[in-house]
């Protein structure tokens, strides 16, 4: 499903998704178009980074379709 809030945010700051791509250090707007389309969700941490680049809540642009990080530490007791 479309991420519109997302798209709309993006656009309400006058941004490309190449442009926000390289503000959250990717190369290329590849992940943001997925993001946009909804192909993927962002890891936690870059939903994070979205959310203060767009100064938007993180739970409007993305609801609960958030990855968790992709390792756990595993505690060995």
């Amino acid at each position: 499903m479309k991420n519109v809030n997302l798209v709309k945010s993006r656009e309400k700051k006058n941004l490309t998704q190449e442009q926000l791509a390289k503000a959250l250090g990717y190369k290329g707007k590849q992940s943001v178009s997925n993001w946009e389309n909804g192909h993927i969700s962002p890891p936690l941490e870059t939903a994070l980074k979205i959310s203060q680049i767009l100064e938007d809540d993180i739970f409007f642009l993305f609801s609960n379709l958030v990855q968790e990080n992709h390792t756990c530490e595993k505690r060995v007791i």
